[in-house]
């Protein structure tokens, strides 16, 4: 039976928003499909029909795929379909998960998988914020209870006004990028990368998201008020009161006693002791029968009691679990220069969260290439971040970085990537590592830190240095507190995890998730106004280890040169199939970088080799220039002259006459193949032709040269339609007979004089000489009856090889 389908359309700035449904994906619980121009996103939601046993926690799995169809390109790599997710896929996923996790029943248990992905992108419309929409609109029509719609919006300031969902082209151009999620009521996601801007710009994109939330929240309520499904009905567990007050008197003496234990390691201790004494209570009091049936629930009494107790320390007592004050940083120390043979490294240590940040340089061909449903660029700043086990003394598999390694080090790489130098001054690919030696609590912050003084140490001009913190919330009702550098149990039991970092001047990076439904803006201002006092107490500690970026880069680290050149003689320094690059390569030991603007990047760290790789590279692609000196190698000898490479791929003739003061009958007599000789640029014609000389950089003999033995002969009459002005010496002693040289036979031969009537293969009665007809046609009319053009085949041109006139190619 055909659906019925069912559209909302929503504005948003300039942008109108639809909201879709009843044609695609009808066996799902909900599926919605979004559009903003031709970009167009589908999501679906579909969740199990019972609850999955022994879990105590929301079973939601999120997928987004960026279909490559969708911006009509067939994917690369050998088997041409999409295969793992990318990066930017996993963090859209990240972002769609968040906000929504909070807004499901405390007990609904039950499977949830939630997938998207993309049909249609036109490179304007961004699919990211069209799948969160999409995402929590299948929701609200389906079955499963979720009742409070998420909607998200995308804010960036270009010249300093505030643009709503901007395309990724003025995102480029863009002083901010922020992601906003929220309901009606609330924000409740925060996503964002900023050029140093104070927070009341901050606040004040905040709210303008809010009030365009505001109007998508409307228009999925809309949809769903015309064909959502009944909801599913959360009944929440029984109570058991006699279990819930043997709970309580058996461990809420130990629980208060280990909450106030600042040590994490000695705090899980007494945590597992209190496990201990309250297994055997039950064990006491209900037998071995039923103890274990009973363990389950008091293991969830037992941590609403630690929830709860911790919270009311914080409202009450404003006493935290280590026993600082709200505002107060933990200790913190910083080194840098950690280890000898990396290009730069730092150990930041925050309380008991350690990162250790090391940074690699490589050149402009070590960047990422991000091929995907976007325009492909390449990514010449990479931040990575690892969390093994050891980091919070637990044991498990690694298997490489899963979502949340990927998210925490994108924040920590949107954080710094704003304060790198331009890459036109900086033409580095840069490359961060924070290994997560030990974890409680802020370790993506502490990630932030390590990798800003690991940038110094290696030399990286940057223009600030940046720090990182988390603040937390706890929130009953009216009364919040804001909790500043958050422990990893302060994380667990709190109401939000909001991670602030920015330089002196502003924020850079924003991140902020929550547990309840929502946070108000008064709220995000206490909380960012306290992240700055902490900000900048961590900056000024750091400073204490490096407070300027090195002047110079390690030793180990490659240097990089920029030339320019003529961007028509790139195609000169590659050479045919790469040949010339790969030579200047091996010969020098460096690597190199070419672009099509011109520019051309030598990478080594060797600084001799790097300036034999130009002066090599300048040879390739310089021109030869009248007057210049250059030496150069003789690559032929020709009776009339020698011809000399002097640039790469450069040749020029030094005629006979040019070798010396004094004449030079055979060209041997001066130089051989192969030898080095110094001339100048004395000549270069209309075709490009090089002439050079030898004999006017030598200094002319004492007293001269006597005109029998000069060089300088008198020029023939033809001298001049030559190439080369070839110059055989004067030949008007020997016998030529009374034939004009005007009129010489085609092929230029000099053969002597045979007489009048010499007729070649009897070919007719013809006038001797003046009268004979061009080489090449024009014929003057034959005799009657005689066929025009001549009855005859002509004689094959004389052999010339051995004649003293050139025979280069180039003449």
């Amino acid at each position: 039976m055909e659906q019925p389908v069912h559209i909302v359309a929503s504005t948003v700035g300039t942008q109108t928003i639809t909201f879709e449904t009843g044609l695609m994906a009808g066996q799902a619980d909900g599926a919605v499909v979004t559009r903003a121009g031709d970009s167009v996103v589908i999501a679906t939601a579909v969740a199990s029909k019972s609850v999955r046993e022994g879990c105590d926690f929301l079973p939601l799995t999120v997928d987004y795929f960026e279909k490559t169809y969708a911006a009509g390109r067939i994917p690369g790599g050998f088997f041409k379909r999409e295969g793992r997710p990318t990066g930017k896929e996993i963090l859209t996923c990240r972002l769609i998960d968040r906000p929504l996790r909070p807004m499901f029943p405390e007990h609904y248990h039950n499977d949830v998988q939630l997938v998207s992905f993309v049909l249609s992108y036109d490179l304007v419309h961004q699919v990211d914020i069209l799948a969160m929409n999409a995402a929590s609109c299948a929701l609200l029509i389906s079955s499963i209870p979720f009742t409070n719609p998420v909607a998200a919006i995308r804010i960036g300031k270009i010249e300093g006004k505030l643009v709503v969902n901007p395309s990724p082209a003025q995102c480029d151009i863009s002083d901010l990028e922020m992601i906003v999620a929220g309901t009606d009521e609330a924000i409740t996601m925060v996503e964002s990368g900023s050029n140093e801007l104070p927070e009341e710009e901050l606040l004040e994109a905040l709210a303008l998201a809010h009030a365009q939330i505001k109007i998508l929240v409307a228009a999925q309520k809309e949809l769903a008020a015309k064909c959502g499904k009944k909801k599913s009905v959360v009944a929440p567990p029984p109570v058991d009161a006699q279990l819930e007050s043997l709970v309580r008197e058996t461990i809420l003496a130990d629980v208060k006693d280990a909450l106030s234990t600042p040590e994490k390691a000695a705090r899980k201790e007494k945590f597992a002791k209190l496990e201990e004494k309250l297994a055997a209570k039950l064990l006491a009091v209900y037998g071995e029968e039923k103890a274990p049936e009973k363990g389950k629930a008091a293991h969830t009494l037992q941590e609403n009691m630690i929830y709860t107790e911790m919270r009311r320390m914080i409202l009450e007592e404003t006493r935290r679990i280590d026993g600082r004050s709200l505002t107060e940083v933990r200790p913190i120390t910083a080194a840098v220069g950690f280890l000898p043979r990396t290009h730069g490294s730092a150990l930041f240590t925050r309380g008991q969260t350690q990162s250790l940040g090391v940074v690699t340089l490589g050149a402009q061909s070590d960047s990422q290439i991000i091929d995907g449903i976007d325009e492909e660029y390449k990514k010449r700043f990479l931040l990575h971040y690892n969390f093994p086990p050891f980091s919070t003394g637990e044991t498990k598999p690694m298997r490489g970085p899963g979502r949340r390694e990927i998210g925490h080090g994108a924040l920590a790489e949107r954080a710094l990537a704003r304060v790198l130098p331009d890459p036109l001054t900086f033409p580095y690919t840069v490359r961060i590592v924070s290994e997560i030696l030990s974890s409680n609590g802020s370790s993506s912050m502490a990630s932030v830190c390590s990798g800003s003084l690991s940038m110094m140490d290696a030399g990286i001009p940057v223009r600030a240095a940046v720090a990182g913190i988390a603040m937390g919330l706890i929130k009953e009702g009216d009364n919040f507190k804001v909790l500043t550098d958050i422990l990893g149990d302060e994380d667990h039991f709190g109401d939000m995890d909001f991670k602030v970092a920015g330089t002196t001047k502003g924020v850079t990076a924003l991140q902020m998730d929550i547990k309840i439904l929502g946070v108000t803006l008064e709220i995000m201002r206490t909380a960012l106004q306290q992240a700055r006092v902490g900000r900048l107490h961590i900056l000024g500690k750091m400073n204490e280890a490096i407070s300027q970026p090195r002047a110079e880069l390690s030793p180990y680290a490659p240097r990089i040169v920029t030339i320019e050149i003529d961007p028509e003689k790139i195609r000169n320094v590659i050479g045919p199939g790469g040949k010339m690059i790969r030579r200047i390569q091996e010969e020098f030991k460096v690597q190199i970088d070419t672009g099509d603007d011109g520019r051309i990047m030598i990478i080594s760290p060797d600084a001799e080799a790097t300036q034999k790789a130009i002066a090599m590279i300048r040879q390739i692609t310089e021109d030869a220039e009248i007057g210049k000196t250059y030496t150069g190698k003789v690559k032929r000898i020709m009776k009339f002259g020698a011809f000399v490479e002097i640039l790469p791929g450069i040749e020029g003739m030094v005629h006979i006459s040019q070798l010396d003061h004094a004449r030079v009958n055979k060209v041997e007599d001066v130089c051989n193949i192969g030898d080095e000789v110094t001339v100048k640029v004395i000549e270069i014609d209309g075709q490009g032709r090089v002439n050079l000389s030898r004999k006017v950089l030598l200094e002319p003999p004492p007293g001269g040269v006597p005109a029998e033995e000069s060089s300088d002969r008198p020029p023939r009459s033809d001298r001049g339609d030559r190439p080369y002005g070839g110059d055989r010496g004067d030949r008007g002693d020997r016998p030529r007979g009374d034939r004009d040289r005007g009129e010489r036979r085609p092929y230029g031969g000099d053969r002597p004089h045979h007489g009048g009537d010499r007729r070649p293969h009897g070919g007719g009665d013809r006038p001797h000489h003046g009268d004979r007809r061009p080489p090449h046609g024009d014929h003057r009319p034959r005799p009657e009856g005689q066929p025009q053009g001549g009855d005859h085949n002509p004689a094959p041109a004389p052999d010339r090889s051995n004649d003293s006139g050139p025979s280069d190619p180039q003449d």
